[in-house]
């Protein structure tokens, strides 16, 4: 289901026949989003490598523990959402993330997408959405702030970015009090 998320912009989920899309947004933006994701194989960056990580995360979806979707404009991917680690029972949580293409910055897409999200993980009847950001980010952690979550503390060599494990600034939003 395509949902128009901002203008020209839609968002919908990912599958297999995206690779191609997909491959072509990853490696334009290599060089920008290098400095905020792990280091990546040169086969992530084809639409092979792509179909393969599109292929799993129908299994993923279909289990009910992770979602991904893009945003389009027109038939340009600009940018993805994922809802991932997903946990049911006393739990009820899951981990947002997100990135949007380096010419698509500054129009409030990350921040209209971060809410599309936490309205699907409300609907589907969760009761808390995390995220973690680099502290430099600060693009990120606004966007954040934009949809209410809140600073809940710091992660010491949280995940592994650019090749050194790094500190993260994390996140919450509670979904349903």
């Amino acid at each position: 289901m395509t949902v128009a998320l901002q203008d020209s912009v839609s968002i919908r989920p990912l599958d297999p026949s995206d690779a191609d899309a997909l491959a072509v947004a990853y490696a334009r933006n290599r060089t920008y989003l290098q400095p905020w994701e792990p280091i990546r194989p040169d086969s992530f960056y084809t639409s092979a490598g792509q179909h393969e990580r599109l292929s799993a995360s129908l299994a993923e979806r279909t289990a009910g523990r992770s979602y991904f979707w893009a945003m389009f404009d027109g038939s340009e991917l600009l940018g993805c959402i994922s809802l991932t680690d997903v946990v049911r029972g006393a739990f009820q949580n899951g981990h947002v993330g997100y990135w949007i293409a380096s010419d698509f910055q500054g129009r409030g897409l990350a921040t209209a997408a971060v809410a599309f999200v936490a309205y699907f993980a409300t609907e589907m009847g969760l009761h808390r959405l995390q995220a973690a950001t680099l502290g430099h980010n600060t693009g990120s952690r606004k966007v954040l702030g934009r949809n209410g979550f809140t600073e809940i503390g710091l992660a010491p060599e949280y995940i592994k970015i650019n090749g050194a494990w790094q500190d993260h600034v994390l996140f919450q939003k509670v979904l349903h009090g």
